[in-house]
């Protein structure tokens, strides 16, 4: 299959965005690693070097360097928080909220350098106030002098005093003559003539993009090339195979030279990435993510197909599913758009309230040896969502009978264990009484 990289050099200019499109077979997880990567999404984006931080604020930062004037080095910090760990007030015709972030660059034997910042978020809907996607992006410029730094970072919400930490080690580099900076994953840039220039860049500090929806940028700086230089440039994938090698071309004689990195459609498969500028000793790097969604960690299609078999939509997932692999990017695209039931906001309502019942079933219902999606509590809790009343008439014993009741629906079910294993089941009429009202809120839905 055609690989495609972009390479252009910045002239001033904003850079855009594009399509995914997968390229390439994966190796398939076990069912526990999937479950990990979606919901222990703070583990995850440790493991690829992020500041992360779990409820009860969560959010997702990174730091990248550049060269300042003289001997000094820029520290770009960015984080990523999801409007709906905020706590918002209606003031006129509008929902805010205030968060403050309080961040340390710790150096050994120097003085920390220390920064509190107070951000004011307003949204126009109350939908907004729900988004469960990266919504708010913070982002600090500091000078520092080369060295190992521990980044500290508390995140509090004003209105509620909810506040949640991270700590990470980054090095921020000495650029010699002839050194160029790692690439700096970005939604725009803009490149410099000189190292007195500021650095305008918004960064992406997840480093993750939406597959069959976005370009990965890659901002990159050299510094004073003597002459013409070549200098490769490597993806790999999650396998550590090599998915795409180049150079990248920098004419010499300036003092800085300003270049972006941006993968095509078709440039790379979904899961983690690592974009590796240069070689060893000079290699750098950065981690990058392809996902099906900025809200949850899931880089499989097949896996992501057998989530969704209780989401509702049975012909259009079985159409993706039996898609050739240069169709699926535009399908799922198109599965996204249809489905989301608020268009004017960038996130899949649906599909984040879909996903949060899964991982609410499987923290839920693990007595049953299987993932608790799977079992049969879990379909009508992914479907119908949680119960108005749950009551066990016989807990703990052989025999157990669990009754729950939607009161909306007019629906009473029980789930009985028949045959003593642990597995509970629907009884008949109630997987029918169940199976009707489910048809009935799709008939809706549709109509």
């Amino acid at each position: 299959m055609r690989r495609t990289l972009v390479l252009a050099l910045l002239v001033g200019a904003t850079l855009g965005c594009g399509n995914w499109k997968r390229v390439g077979d994966e190796d398939q997880p076990t069912p526990t690693e999937s479950l990990t990567r979606i919901f222990n999404t703070t583990q995850f984006y440790q493991r690829l070097g992020r500041l992360a931080a779990a409820e009860p604020l969560p959010f997702v930062g990174t730091v990248a360097f550049a060269a300042g004037p003289a001997d000094s080095v820029i520290g770009i910090l960015g984080l990523s928080l999801e409007n709906r760990a905020l706590a918002f007030q209606r003031e006129g015709n509008l929902f805010v909220a205030r968060y403050r972030v309080s961040l340390a660059f710790q150096r050994e034997g120097a003085p920390s350098v220390d920064l509190v910042r107070e951000e004011l978020v307003r949204v126009p809907t109350f939908q907004e106030t729900q988004r469960a996607d990266e919504s708010v992006l913070f982002q600090q410029v500091l000078r520092l002098v080369p060295g190992v730094y521990k980044v500290s970072v508390t995140v509090r919400d004003v209105g509620s005093t909810s506040e949640s930490r991270a700590a990470a080690d980054f090095t921020a580099p000495r650029f010699e003559p002839g050194s160029y900076t790692a690439p700096i994953l970005s939604y725009q840039a803009t490149g410099r003539g000189s190292l007195t220039d500021p650095l305008s860049i918004v960064l992406n500090p997840r480093g993750a993009v939406g597959y069959g929806s976005d370009t990965l940028l890659a901002y990159m700086e050299g510094y004073g090339f003597a002459e013409a230089s070549t200098v490769p440039f490597t993806v790999y994938d999650e396998q550590e195979n090599a998915i795409f090698r180049d150079s990248l071309q920098f004419r010499g004689g300036r003092p800085v030279e300003s270049q972006v990195i941006r993968l095509s459609p078709d440039s790379v498969a979904l899961g983690e990435l690592r974009l590796v500028v240069g070689s060893e000793p000079d290699e750098r790097a950065v981690s990058a993510l392809v996902s099906f969604t900025n809200a949850w960690v899931v880089t499989n299609f097949d896996e992501m197909l057998d989530l969704l078999r209780y989401f509702g939509e049975d012909e259009r997932i079985t159409a993706m599913r039996r898609a050739p692999e240069q169709e699926r990017a535009r399908m799922w695209r198109e599965f996204y758009e249809q489905t989301d039931p608020v268009q004017g906001t960038p996130e899949n309502e649906a599909l984040n309230q879909y996903f949060s019942r899964v991982q609410a079933a499987n923290q839920r219902f693990t007595d049953e040896g299987v993932p608790g999606w799977r079992t049969d509590r879990g379909e009508v809790f992914l479907s119908l969502g949680p119960p108005d009343e749950s009551v066990e008439s016989t807990p703990g014993t052989a025999s157990r009978i669990i009754r729950w009741t939607y009161i909306e629906h007019r629906l009473e079910i029980y789930f009985q264990d028949e045959t003593g294993f642990g597995r509970l089941r629907l009884t008949p009429g109630s997987r029918a009484e169940y199976e009707r009202i489910v048809l009935r809120l799709r008939r809706q839905t549709d109509g």
